[in-house]
């Protein structure tokens, strides 16, 4: 879903979209909570390079993403998309996140499909900057941001 409300959909909302940076793709993202943020931001970055409306994913990937402070749970996970795009040719279609059982990570589930299945539509990414990087609870429930080299 693209909203172009940067997090002013109230607490049930979520969404994201991409704003313009030189030579980069700026990705921000909100939801409800933490996950769905995350969830949001995934999807954001796929849409940046990859039109993945109405295609079948071939199988679910369960990640876990390591108890770590929330941008670099934001920056951990963004990169794991790309791994899996550069390594096994995986593109997620849709994307599931819940805490883990401690509470500081994340069990995530991703459906994905192989990249010849779905449409380039941008320049790919090679790596997710740390710098501005943004994963915080804010009034609206919790926003994030991220830069990705392309």
């Amino acid at each position: 879903m693209v909203d172009e409300t940067y997090g002013g959909g109230g607490a049930e909302a979520g969404g994201h979209r991409t704003v313009p940076h030189t030579a980069d793709v700026r990705i921000e993202a909100w939801g409800p909570t933490r996950e769905q943020c995350l969830v949001e931001a995934v999807m954001g970055l796929v849409e940046c390079f990859a039109d993945v409306a109405g295609v079948r994913p071939a199988c679910v990937r369960r990640v876990p993403v390591a108890e770590a402070s929330d941008d670099d749970l934001l920056a951990d996970l963004l990169d794991e998309v790309i791994f899996r795009l550069e390594v096994h040719g995986e593109v997620p279609v849709d994307v599931e996140a819940e805490s883990d059982d401690d509470g500081g990570g994340l069990d995530v589930r991703m459906a994905v499909a192989d990249v010849a299945s779905v449409e380039v539509v941008g320049a790919v990414p090679k790596a997710v900057s740390l710098g501005e990087l943004h994963l915080a609870p804010g009034p609206y429930g919790w926003t994030c941001a991220a830069t990705v080299d392309v």
